[in-house]
Protein backbone atom coordinates (compact mmCIF):
# COMPACT_ATOMS: atom_id res chain seq x y z
CA UNK A 1 0.00 0.00 0.00
CA UNK A 2 1.42 3.64 -0.95
CA UNK A 3 1.55 5.68 1.79
CA UNK A 4 0.00 8.82 -0.19
CA UNK A 5 -2.41 9.44 -2.92
CA UNK A 6 -3.29 12.32 -5.34
CA UNK A 7 -7.12 12.55 -5.56
CA UNK A 8 -9.94 14.96 -6.29
CA UNK A 9 -12.83 15.01 -4.21
CA UNK A 10 -16.23 17.03 -3.93
CA UNK A 11 -19.06 18.01 -1.88
CA UNK A 12 -22.27 16.74 -1.65
CA UNK A 13 -23.81 19.15 -4.00
CA UNK A 14 -20.64 19.50 -6.15
CA UNK A 15 -19.91 23.15 -5.79
CA UNK A 16 -16.25 22.66 -4.81
CA UNK A 17 -13.80 20.53 -5.52
CA UNK A 18 -10.84 20.00 -3.07
CA UNK A 19 -7.30 18.83 -5.18
CA UNK A 20 -5.17 17.21 -2.81
CA UNK A 21 -1.58 16.16 -4.47
CA UNK A 22 -0.61 13.77 -1.46
CA UNK A 23 -3.20 12.41 1.00
CA UNK A 24 -2.25 9.92 3.70
CA UNK A 25 -3.74 6.49 3.37
CA UNK A 26 -3.27 6.15 7.27
CA UNK A 27 -6.23 7.50 8.69
CA UNK A 28 -6.59 9.03 12.21
CA UNK A 29 -9.33 9.62 14.23
CA UNK A 30 -10.36 12.78 16.12
CA UNK A 31 -12.52 11.84 19.47
CA UNK A 32 -12.23 15.08 21.27
CA UNK A 33 -15.71 17.57 21.77
CA UNK A 34 -15.05 19.83 19.07
CA UNK A 35 -14.77 17.18 16.55
CA UNK A 36 -17.55 15.03 17.83
CA UNK A 37 -19.56 18.34 17.78
CA UNK A 38 -18.89 19.37 14.36
CA UNK A 39 -20.13 15.96 12.96
CA UNK A 40 -21.41 14.25 15.05
CA UNK A 41 -19.83 11.25 15.71
CA UNK A 42 -15.46 11.00 15.71
CA UNK A 43 -13.57 12.51 13.08
CA UNK A 44 -12.20 9.88 10.86
CA UNK A 45 -9.75 11.87 8.75
CA UNK A 46 -6.74 11.90 6.05
CA UNK A 47 -3.53 14.06 6.37
CA UNK A 48 -3.66 15.91 2.98
CA UNK A 49 -0.37 18.24 3.47
CA UNK A 50 -0.27 21.40 2.43
CA UNK A 51 -0.19 20.77 -1.12
CA UNK A 52 -4.14 21.67 -1.33
CA UNK A 53 -6.30 23.38 -4.30
CA UNK A 54 -9.53 24.52 -3.77
CA UNK A 55 -11.91 25.19 -7.13
CA UNK A 56 -15.17 27.04 -6.03
CA UNK A 57 -13.89 28.35 -2.52
CA UNK A 58 -16.67 31.28 -2.67
CA UNK A 59 -18.64 28.13 -1.52
CA UNK A 60 -16.64 27.42 0.93
CA UNK A 61 -17.08 29.26 4.80
CA UNK A 62 -14.22 28.76 7.36
CA UNK A 63 -14.69 28.87 10.77
CA UNK A 64 -11.73 29.54 13.36
CA UNK A 65 -12.28 27.01 16.05
CA UNK A 66 -9.38 27.56 18.18
CA UNK A 67 -6.30 29.63 18.12
CA UNK A 68 -4.86 27.36 15.67
CA UNK A 69 -6.80 25.61 13.69
CA UNK A 70 -9.90 26.56 11.04
CA UNK A 71 -12.63 24.00 9.95
CA UNK A 72 -14.05 24.58 6.17
CA UNK A 73 -17.83 23.88 4.85
CA UNK A 74 -19.62 23.78 2.18
CA UNK A 75 -22.20 27.07 2.52
CA UNK A 76 -24.65 25.59 -0.19
CA UNK A 77 -25.09 21.58 1.18
CA UNK A 78 -23.24 21.41 4.14
CA UNK A 79 -20.34 19.01 3.70
CA UNK A 80 -17.34 19.35 6.10
CA UNK A 81 -14.30 20.01 3.79
CA UNK A 82 -11.63 20.56 5.97
CA UNK A 83 -9.15 21.17 9.39
CA UNK A 84 -7.07 23.41 8.63
CA UNK A 85 -4.01 23.99 11.32
CA UNK A 86 -3.06 27.86 10.67
CA UNK A 87 0.64 27.93 11.61
CA UNK A 88 1.79 25.87 8.53
CA UNK A 89 -1.48 25.56 6.42
CA UNK A 90 -1.56 21.90 6.40
CA UNK A 91 -5.10 20.69 5.69
CA UNK A 92 -6.63 17.62 7.08
CA UNK A 93 -9.42 16.24 5.08
CA UNK A 94 -12.59 13.79 6.56
CA UNK A 95 -11.76 10.64 5.26
CA UNK A 96 -15.55 10.15 3.93
CA UNK A 97 -14.79 12.58 1.27
CA UNK A 98 -12.58 10.06 -0.29
CA UNK A 99 -15.05 7.73 -1.59
CA UNK A 100 -12.78 6.50 -4.27
CA UNK A 101 -9.95 5.41 -2.83
CA UNK A 102 -11.64 3.80 0.50
CA UNK A 103 -9.63 0.14 -0.07
CA UNK A 104 -6.08 2.22 0.11
CA UNK A 105 -7.01 3.57 3.44
CA UNK A 106 -5.77 1.78 7.30
CA UNK A 107 -6.94 3.15 10.22
CA UNK A 108 -3.82 4.06 12.36
CA UNK A 109 -4.10 6.70 15.14
CA UNK A 110 -6.69 7.84 17.56
CA UNK A 111 -6.30 11.25 19.56
CA UNK A 112 -7.95 12.50 22.78
CA UNK A 113 -8.67 9.01 23.39
CA UNK A 114 -9.10 10.48 26.79
CA UNK A 115 -12.39 12.23 25.60
CA UNK A 116 -14.15 9.33 23.52
CA UNK A 117 -17.25 8.44 24.95
CA UNK A 118 -18.01 5.14 26.59
CA UNK A 119 -20.69 4.32 23.99
CA UNK A 120 -18.62 3.35 20.78
CA UNK A 121 -14.87 1.24 20.67
CA UNK A 122 -13.23 0.79 17.06
CA UNK A 123 -11.97 -2.91 16.74
CA UNK A 124 -8.73 -2.00 15.02
CA UNK A 125 -5.66 -1.83 16.49
CA UNK A 126 -4.10 1.60 17.03
CA UNK A 127 -1.79 4.31 17.96
CA UNK A 128 -3.90 5.81 21.33
CA UNK A 129 -3.05 9.05 22.34
CA UNK A 130 -4.75 11.09 25.22
CA UNK A 131 -4.95 15.14 24.43
CA UNK A 132 -1.73 16.24 26.38
CA UNK A 133 0.01 13.34 24.52
CA UNK A 134 -1.13 14.92 21.11
CA UNK A 135 0.27 18.17 22.38
CA UNK A 136 3.24 17.34 23.74
CA UNK A 137 4.11 14.86 20.61
CA UNK A 138 3.43 18.13 18.25
CA UNK A 139 3.90 21.13 20.50
CA UNK A 140 6.23 23.51 19.02
CA UNK A 141 9.98 23.23 21.02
Amino acid sequence: MADTFSETVNCLCGAVSIHAAAVSSKADVCHCAMCRKWGGGPLLALDAGTEVSIEGSQHVSVFDSSEWAQRGFCNRCGTHLFYRLKANGQYVLPAGLFTENQDRLALTHQVFIDHKPAFYEFANRTENLTGAELFAKFAPQ
